[in-house]
């Protein structure tokens, strides 16, 4: 009914006018938490409720609940508005996570999008974000910012993800756990909380295994996760973060068409011939240090260093690496980064209304040596079954680059209360990008191609709120975005020539959101919420995919996009431990001007043209979700889940097309109190139905490799323990 009555809404909305119509649909996602929690999206300590922004709050249980298999985020954001996580089934290629169409184009990692962990950048100066290190049994909440505020976090915040680790506190918990289920995967890892003294302590691990869904996407991953808080005398504290995380993984490549609708588990022949796959290695560590200051002023400062590692084989012919200018099929990539971000809070009055100032100075830099390998060497009878080729295995060196990106950024905010309904939200930041590249492979064919390109914007945030009665907030926002390109993106060009493409400019975009939000009195014992926004971004100088082939893309500027659509979340708990969450989006993202784009690789002149009009590839115009469970603090308990995603343009000229989907889950569990122990038992089931569909798509695959099959039915059972020392 729910489904019928938003389509029915957005039929007779195109221009996101009736926001009215959706409005009286719903009543806030459990995302949109009614607990009395605070947010640091905008950072300066407010409730969801009352910040002038579209902010999800997701409690970290969420992620471990109903017998989620902990493994990616993906798993508890799906009531999130305008967030699009999709499991490529594919551990090799990570999540394609999208916030309003931002990120949707990316073929490695994430991008567009920031992400935080405990305040310490997962996402890279050059804008190239990762996924792999978060732990979800220790995660104590995650925040999903959307909209315009989203730019105060500099290069590529077309949203910004922050996840938060459980402090340690109190007497010492011991969490065990352990899954097993489909296609071979299983899952152990236990965590301890709490605290001595003034020190407190959240540590955990966990190993997960997988034969996957598909043939040849088998997968392993260990990681490890610390987080220290060590109160001083004063008040200030110490906050030291570190983890660990080690990954294997095969890469099955994308399906076309034909062999999607045929065979939906195979792998593409290239993978298996090339035997393609990736292996991570991450270690990183961050130190936060907060003291307060005299007169209502706060001083907060963050360090944080890494190293990341990654060998990736792809599915690149023999003949085309043979090409002296070719880097090969075998990517090598050692990354160090680090970076720190010193910020001064200080709270005052004015004619007796709150004032709050931040001012704050972020510095990032990454060291990237480069080598590229062929992906065959001499020698043997050779897999491809001709005599003197070895394929899948690392050949001859085809290029060495030693690759560096900084940013420096210095930022400002004041939040004013101008009355006792209406406030005042002011940001802006001034974000500088440089790159620099030193070609170490210089050969009588392959000559010097060092170069260097800076980037720089000044980035403007303002939103003014206005609360009629302790139950509503109406705000409205506007701000500037900027995204770089990433070294991933630069890192070929499209025709065929060596060295970075230095030519790709950043995307620079203008944001505007108005938004509305409801609640019932907390103490009802029917609680209701509703929050709904409407919003539109125009970009210049979008950055899209030119070329795509073996899992290496080029990338060029394709003039102007729009993206603009209506969100809305609600939620609803009533007595006897119900509750039912509701959220959907409608997104119009589309190209303003037509460009020209490429047929085959390498491509010395674009000629392919896209109209004016086509919608931006990898981007749903529709997707809702829904859940009802029941979930009493003992005993039964249980839940159904359902996940509508509308139609996925795969290229640039819309002629590929992954279907919508609508696909349900179930999962029953049982919470047995025993003394110290507690012990919670839980059955899941995913696409009960057992739908066939694509669970993401590949932009702009140049062979037509655009379809990443989702997983059939699939069945988990999951236990979990908990053992409290008190």
């Amino acid at each position: 009914m729910f489904v019928k009555a938003f389509m029915h809404c957005y039929r007779f909305s195109k221009s996101f006018v009736l926001a009215t119509c959706l409005y009286t649909l719903t009543a806030t996602s459990s995302a949109q938490t009614l607990a009395p929690v605070t947010v640091s999206a905008t950072r300066t300590a407010q409730s969801p409720f009352d910040t002038p922004a579209s902010v999800d709050v997701i409690d970290g249980e969420r992620f471990r609940a109903d017998g989620r298999a902990q493994l990616n985020v993906s798993e508890g954001l799906a009531l999130v508005p305008g967030l699009l996580v999709r499991d490529r089934q594919n551990q090799a290629q990570d999540l394609q996570l999208s916030v309003r169409g931002f990120g949707a184009r990316s073929t490695f990692g994430v991008r567009g999008v920031r992400i935080y962990v405990d305040g310490i950048p997962a996402t890279l100066p050059d804008g190239q974000g990762q996924l792999s290190h978060i732990d979800l049994g220790s995660a104590e909440r995650v925040e999903v910012l959307r909209g315009p505020f989203s730019a105060l976090y500099g290069n590529s915040s077309g949203g910004v993800v922050q996840v938060f680790t459980q402090q340690g506190e109190g007497s010492a918990v011991v969490t065990p756990s352990a899954a097993a289920g489909s296609h071979g995967f299983t899952r152990a890892g236990v965590h301890a909380f709490g605290s001595e003294g003034a020190l407190g302590y959240t540590l955990g691990a966990s190993q997960f295994n997988t034969n996957g869904y598909r043939l040849h996407s088998a997968a392993s991953r260990s990681l490890a996760n610390a987080r220290l808080d060590w109160g001083l005398p004063g008040g200030g504290t110490f906050i030291l973060v570190a983890n660990q995380v080690r990954l294997r993984a095969d890469d099955p490549l994308g399906l076309t068409r034909t062999q999607f609708d045929a065979a939906p588990q195979s792998a593409d022949a290239s993978a298996l011939l090339f035997n393609t796959r990736k292996t991570v290695q991450q270690t990183q560590a961050g130190l936060v240090y907060e003291h307060p200051l005299e007169g209502g002023s706060q001083l907060r400062a963050m360090v944080y260093l890494g190293e990341r590692a990654t060998v990736q084989y792809q599915a690149i012919s023999v003949a085309v690496q043979a090409s002296p200018l070719h880097p090969g099929g075998v990517i090598d990539l050692s990354r160090s980064y680090g970076g720190a971000d010193l910020r001064w809070t200080h709270r005052t009055a004015v004619s007796g209304y709150p004032v709050v100032l931040v001012a704050g100075l972020a510095y990032d830099t990454l060291r990237e040596r480069r080598l590229g390998f062929q992906n065959f060497s001499a020698g043997g009878a050779g897999s491809a079954g001709s005599a003197g080729v070895n394929l899948g295995v690392q050949g001859a060196l085809r290029r060495d680059d030693v690759n560096r990106a900084v940013n420096l950024d210095p930022y400002a905010q004041v939040d004013i209360k101008l009355t006792s309904a209406w406030a005042l939200n002011l940001g802006v930041r001034r974000s500088s990008v440089r790159f620099e590249s030193t070609d170490q492979y210089i050969t009588a064919s392959n000559g010097n191609d060092s170069g260097s390109a800076r980037f720089s914007a000044t980035l403007p945030v303002a939103a003014v709120s206005f609360a009629p009665t302790v139950d509503w907030r109406l705000y409205a926002a506007a701000g500037k975005g900027f995204e770089t390109p990433t070294l991933n993106e630069i890192a070929y060009r499209a025709n065929g020539a060596t060295g970075l493409n230095f030519e790709l400019r950043p995307a620079r975009s203008n944001n505007y959101e108005a938004g509305v939000k409801w609640r019932t009195p907390p103490r009802e014992p029917t609680r209701m919420a509703l929050s709904t926004a409407l919003f539109q971004t125009t970009t210049q100088d979008e950055i899209v995919s030119q070329t795509n082939l073996g899992g290496r893309s080029t990338f060029q500027n394709a003039g102007a996009t729009q993206r603009r659509g209506l969100e809305l979340a609600a939620s609803l708990e009533w007595p006897g431990d119900w509750r039912l969450a509701l959220s959907g989006t409608l997104l119009d993202a589309r190209y303003r001007s037509d460009f020209a784009t490429c047929s085959a690789s390498p491509c010395a002149v674009p000629n392919i043209l896209v109209r004016a009009g086509n919608r931006i590839p990898g981007v749903a115009r529709t997707a809702l979700a829904a859940e009802l469970g029941w979930r009493p603090a003992k005993g039964w308990r249980g839940g159904i889940e359902l996940r509508y995603v509308g139609q996925v343009f795969a290229d640039d000229r819309n002629t590929a097309v992954a279907a919508a989907s609508t696909v349900l889950g179930a999962h029953m569990g049982y919470v047995l109190d025993a003394g110290r122990w507690q012990v919670t038992t839980t059955a899941r089931v995913d696409n009960l139905t057992g739908r066939k569909y694509a669970g993401s798509v590949i932009v702009n695959e140049g062979n037509g490799r655009y379809f990443e099959p989702a997983a059939g039915r699939t069945g988990l059972l999951s236990v979990v323990g908990r053992y409290a020392f008190y």
